[in-house]
């Protein structure tokens, strides 16, 4: 049976995803699957028996993706599982980025053992006046799980909400609340009062703060960060926040810069840190990795496409290849030359992977297998029974 190795600590919720007879823990050899959370993997050693990586999580960061897909090995993710912690951090911080209540705890500290506590209270509290949230205008950036859960709610709260985001799936369209006007970024940037920003670290995105685009903010706007710090350029930021054309910077993601700065609030990255988050996101990452062994079904992957189907046939075989001109023709003339019929066929593409599925109703022999495997376009080949 298959050997599932944890990395981390994992929730004891993913133990009772896993079948009988699956081995699930910190000392497997050669594993079948891996389970992690922060765990860096990038200089970790990747058996020829793996085939899978489920990151107990959104961020992929951690995981040598290239050489995971080289490899042929899936990269899971578990995209919406820590949403709801996600979002009520963020609604959080945005009542800490409008009141200055962070700073107004601290001065009551320095009260402590002083005469007349709440005539002074009375006195200084003027020195915090903050700004309501009900009536100022929010922007998303990034409507995925996270981002339409912060939308929706904080239209409730009376906030004028827009949001960005050039990757709409139907799916977080279907969720979206219809108060949420969809705009540019640039549109945005001029428009909101506090800005809120869940996309992933990529090329395009990194830096995607700096000051160019704090040039096209409102004056003394709110920004929060719960996606990566590096989203932000940090010198940027400071300058920002120094102006006063920030008037806060909160972020999840503490830095040696950012650290003790006057209007910059560092959270210890507590986004997903709650028990129900963490419960979650194992439970969703044994999920994806039970039924991607035993089924070869993919749902949730970073690195190759999803492609899910009920098992209805004698058998399946699966089919890793590049995602170039004629594999399909190739692999199915394969099949039916050995006689075989092809009951269902499924094939999909992400980038230069991609990913087939056979469903078929006679058992194809180790030769037949071995002839798909040798093609120089295909990684793994997998028969399920």
């Amino acid at each position: 049976m298959p050997n599932i190795l944890k990395l981390n600590e994992i929730s004891e919720v993913a133990d009772r995803e896993f079948p009988t007879g699956y081995v699930f823990s910190g000392d497997v050899q050669n594993p079948d699957g891996i389970m992690l959370r922060s765990f860096n993997m990038h200089e970790y050693p990747l058996n020829d028996e793996l085939l899978a990586v489920a990151r107990a999580g959104a961020g992929t960061n951690n995981i040598p993706i290239p050489a995971c897909t080289e490899k042929g090995i899936v990269v899971f993710n578990t995209p919406g599982a820590n949403a709801n912690a996600v979002k009520e951090l963020v609604l959080c911080e945005l009542f800490l980025g409008g009141r200055k209540i962070v700073d107004a705890i601290e001065w009551v500290k320095t009260l402590k053992g002083t005469d007349g506590i709440s005539k002074t209270v009375e006195k200084g509290k003027s020195k915090f006046v903050g700004h309501e949230l009900s009536g100022k205008t929010l922007g998303v950036i990034g409507l995925g799980a996270i981002g339409v859960l912060v939308a929706n709610t904080a239209a409730d709260l009376g906030m004028h909400i827009v949001g960005y985001d050039p990757y709409l799936s139907v799916n977080a369209a279907l969720h979206l609340d219809t108060r949420v006007e969809a705009v540019d970024l640039d549109t945005l940037l001029k428009k909101s009062d506090f800005i809120t920003v869940h996309v992933p670290l990529t090329p395009s995105t990194d830096k995607m703060f700096n000051a160019e685009a704090f040039a096209k903010m409102k004056d003394g706007a709110v920004l929060v960060n719960n996606s990566r710090g590096e989203l932000v350029d940090t010198n940027a930021v400071l300058t920002a926040i120094e102006s006063g054309k920030l008037e806060r910077y909160i972020t999840d993601f503490p830095a040696d810069q950012l650290i003790g700065v006057k209007n910059v609030i560092c959270v210890p990255h507590l986004g997903a840190s709650t028990p129900e988050a963490e419960d979650n996101c194992a439970a969703m990452a044994a999920r994806e990795l039970v039924d991607y062994i035993e089924n070869g079904n993919i749902t949730h992957s970073v690195n190759y496409p999803d492609v899910n189907a009920p098992r209805t046939s004698v058998c399946r075989v699966t089919v890793m290849h590049e995602n170039v001109k004629e594999v399909i023709s190739k692999i199915s003339s394969i099949i039916s030359g050995a006689g075989i019929n092809i009951a269902n066929l499924l094939d999909k593409s992400k980038g230069e992977t991609a990913y087939m599925m056979l469903d078929l109703d006679d058992v194809p022999s180790e030769e037949i297998l071995a002839k798909i495997a040798a093609m120089n376009s295909v990684s793994r080949v997998r028969l399920f029974r």
